[in-house]
């Protein structure tokens, strides 16, 4: 037997769960680390978590890790069992790196070693890739064993992931999905936040977010592209004609996870970004990445340089080290004038650190979130009243201010704050959604298309990027005004790509292209694998935040008006349908982007390996992928989804939808 510290990468991934009991690990003092979870087992549920986390061991070894999980669980929370942290390094390596007999298995692999990346995870060591609590697996054990199931698959298997849980290899068909994953799929009577902390505790579920227990996050690239497209729009719903985001000053709040991207969508988009983050590791990871131009850790100095910035005309993103609240409240005591604001912390996660709040340390606030969950939720509520007061004093001023699909508003309603319209149901402030991505790009189908070139090659990526523009550009040409916009946005975006270093991690992109222009960039992508001129396979996916992967009604079909927004009919189906169209792996989750209960969402995963076959399944798939949503938006009565059904009906000789009847606003309002 070799100690797993002698081992080669390749044979570590190949053990699984060693012969020999790992020495006792401790968690890197050197990385952010997940708050500790608030205690909600009994003593007999206490044992039965340990219980059932002893499952993935030998019975020789029970006694030793009973009492050391016993205790991770009282110190933690959770049970995360660092003894059998990896000694490998965990990162996005070539795809030849891993041991695999399928190229499928192996991009996979690949894929969730991206979304653990230090350099790219938010915690870590605690297996979570972003939003607090977005996790690739519950504990160790499950990411051993996964690696070694995909290692061992062949092209007539399918794993199945339960929350995280590896339940096994099964036998399939080289055409069903390679793998298949759920997270935190609950009765719907036990989808409460509170349900997902004591089952989670309980170690049989977990929260997947959206790509991170799907395999699909590619850094804060992802956020960026989206935020960068709803910050362009903002500004364009507030400035006015010739007018540019020059000068013009983006206060939000949140650096970790796939919040930091927002400065680097700021300088994109040429304003001046102020964002604050309590968390003074995640602002320095986010400057060290070189996502933020610059900290600051007092209120005095962050009012003069914006003062400066403002007066200067600079292009430059400011981190503040502190609360939001205090910025909000500060900038209207000192005239700063906001024109465009939102916020991006963890909101969907808001009682176990996804929000801090005002008036206290992020030392403390910790402190009491373990010690006294009781006592921080109510220090959130007040300080969400008074955040929102502070935003609504700056709103009355001409500040344009949108809720960003981190249930801000939705949470800051719940704690009494000021944000029901006259109806008691409605916001005030809109969603990003409603405003902006839903009749803008969603509903004529345009969202988030990723990929990623497993070669690991910087000059590969670039190749992709002169396909998807060449491909945009020729789309550009012949498209109807109504998605003129969209196309040029996207091609500046991918034009700028390099050059604003978005890379972090796997050589992936992201942009925004409808079912026709995914179908052609990733034939393109096919071709060139096949022809050589990639170097290795294309993964293709999105994140679920897109036309038709997502069932939200605070988020993705907030703009729905037929009372539809709270069926999550479309999502289920997406995930089916895309499993037996091709996809090479499928997910659906639910929790993921506003919270806990509040959405269900689906995602995929598609290996272009320059095949005749992958040419049939991209085509078939991503068509698929994306009509649905609009079927779905055009039911709706959505008036763009309706333009876009119309076009896709006159190009598409197989396609059948049922249609919807427009009424006549006068019969309706006669009747009673």
């Amino acid at each position: 037997m070799i100690n797993s510290i002698n081992m080669t990468f390749q044979e570590e991934i190949l053990q699984g769960i060693p012969d020999v009991l790992p020495a006792k690990k401790a968690p890197d003092s050197g990385l952010s680390h997940a708050p500790v979870r608030k205690a909600v087992l009994n003593k007999e549920e206490r044992q039965l978590a340990v219980r059932n986390a002893l499952r993935y061991f030998p019975e020789t070894w029970h006694k030793v890790l009973a009492q050391e999980f016993m205790e991770e669980l009282h110190t933690y929370g959770r049970i995360y069992m660092y003894r059998f942290m990896p000694d490998h390094k965990i990162y996005a390596r070539p795809v030849d790196a891993y041991p695999a007999k399928t190229r499928q298995a192996a991009a996979i692999m690949l894929m969730i070693q991206n979304n653990l990346d230090a350099a790219i995870a938010q915690h870590p060591q605690e297996l979570i890739t972003y939003g607090g609590n977005g996790a690739v697996f519950q504990n160790w054990a499950q990411y051993r064993l996964t690696m070694q199931y995909l290692a061992t698959m062949t092209e007539e298997q399918t794993l199945h992931m339960y929350s995280g849980h590896p339940m096994g290899l099964f036998p399939s068909s080289t055409a069903a999905p390679r793998v298949v994953v759920t997270n935190g799929m609950m009765i719907p009577n036990y989808s409460r936040p509170d349900d997902w902390e004591r089952y989670n505790a309980l170690g049989v579920t977990q929260y997947g977010q959206m790509t991170a227990g799907s395999y699909m996050y590619i850094g804060p690239q992802g956020i960026v592209h989206g935020t960068t497209i709803t910050l362009m729009n903002a500004f364009r719903k507030k400035l006015k004609t010739g007018e540019t985001p020059e000068a013009k000053v983006f206060l939000t709040s949140g650096l970790g996870g796939m919040s930091g991207a927002q400065p680097k969508a700021g300088t994109i988009t040429k304003c001046i970004t102020v964002c604050a983050e309590i968390n003074p590791l995640a602002a320095k990871k986010r400057q060290q990445q070189g996502w933020v131009d610059e900290l600051i850790a007092e209120l005095d100095q962050l009012c003069a340089r914006t003062k400066k910035a403002i007066e200067q005309k600079e292009i430059v993103s400011l981190a503040y080290i502190g609360n939001v609240v205090d910025v909000w409240e500060r900038f209207y005591e000192e005239k700063i004038f906001v024109t465009v604001g939102s916020d991006q912390t963890s909101l969907h996660n808001p009682w176990s650190g996804g929000y801090y709040p005002a008036g206290i340390s992020f030392d403390t606030a910790n402190k009491m979130l373990a010690a006294d969950p009781e006592q921080f939720k109510q220090k959130v509520k007040e300080s969400l009243v008074r955040h929102v007061n502070a935003i609504n004093r700056h709103t009355a001023l001409g500040t344009y201010f949108f809720d960003y699909g981190n249930a801000f508003l939705l949470e800051a309603g719940r704690a009494g704050a000021a944000v029901f319209a006259a109806n008691k149901t409605d916001f005030i402030y809109p969603s990003y959604v409603q405003d902006i991505l839903g009749p803008i790009c969603f509903d004529y189908g345009f969202g988030p298309f990723r990929w990623v070139c497993t070669s690991g090659l910087e000059a590969d990526l670039y190749r992709t990027d002169a396909m998807a523009l060449e491909v945009l550009s020729e789309m550009r040409r012949t498209a109807p005004d109504e998605i003129q916009q969209q196309l040029s946005d996207n091609i500046h975006w991918i034009r700028e790509a390099a050059k604003n270093k978005l890379v972090v991690g796997s050589m992936a992109r992201i942009l925004y292209a409808d079912a026709e222009g995914r179908i052609r960039i990733a034939k393109q992508f096919n071709d060139a694998v096949r022809e050589g001129r990639l170097t290795s396979p294309v993964v293709i996916g999105r994140d679920h935040h897109d036309v038709s992967g997502t069932d939200s009604p605070w988020r993705e079909t907030s703009n729905i008006y037929d009372g539809s927004r709270f069926t999550a009919d479309m999502a289920v189906h997406n995930v089916i349908g895309d499993s037996f169209r091709g996809a090479t792996w499928v997910s659906i989750h639910n929790g993921g982007g506003v919270g806990w209960g509040e959405v269900i969402n689906g995602g995929f995963g598609l290996v272009l390996d320059g095949s005749t076959d992958a040419e049939q399944k991209l085509a078939n798939m991503l068509f698929y992928d994306v009509n649905n949503g609009i079927a779905r938006r055009a039911w709706a009565r959505n008036k763009e989804a309706l333009q876009a059904l119309n076009r896709e009906l006159q190009r598409t000789p197989g396609l059948r939808v049922t249609q919807a009847h427009l009424v006549d606003d006068a019969i309706i309002t006669e009747i009673e």
